[in-house]
């Protein structure tokens, strides 16, 4: 048997946090980002210094694959922290973006780098 949970639902859940609602700036920086590259990462640190081992994971895997994309340091934002997790309706960092749409998180893209989806999805 399968249970839908909403977002709203798995972050209570999750570490009982509490969603503090997307500010208009914090989605207005957002959008703007996503808008302006293909290959987007919300991340911890930087792409030549990673602040935790999941966001060096994906940057290991966009730059094996040799694609171009650009990050966002959420650390040194904490709407944007906040707000990128309300924005995808996931509860963590880092976040992959591909022309605007939500990939996944740190398992789901080594999962979907793996199948050779994240390859796929990159080419279209």
């Amino acid at each position: 048997m399968y249970v839908r949970l909403s977002a709203d639902t798995c972050l209570s859940q999750i570490g009982g946090m509490a969603k503090e609602g997307l500010s208009p700036e914090a989605r207005q920086t957002i959008d703007d980002t996503l808008a302006a590259h293909d290959i987007m990462l919300y991340m911890k640190g930087t792409a030549a210094f990673p602040q935790c081992g999941f966001s060096a994971r994906v940057v290991e895997l966009l730059k094996e694959m040799g694609v171009d994309f650009h990050v966002v340091n959420v650390l040194t934002d904490p709407g944007v922290r906040q707000g990128i997790k309300e924005f995808s309706g996931w509860p963590t960092i880092p976040q992959l973006f591909h022309k605007g749409q939500f990939v996944g998180g740190a398992d789901v893209v080594s999962e979907k780098h793996s199948s050779g989806e994240l390859q796929k999805l990159f080419a279209s």
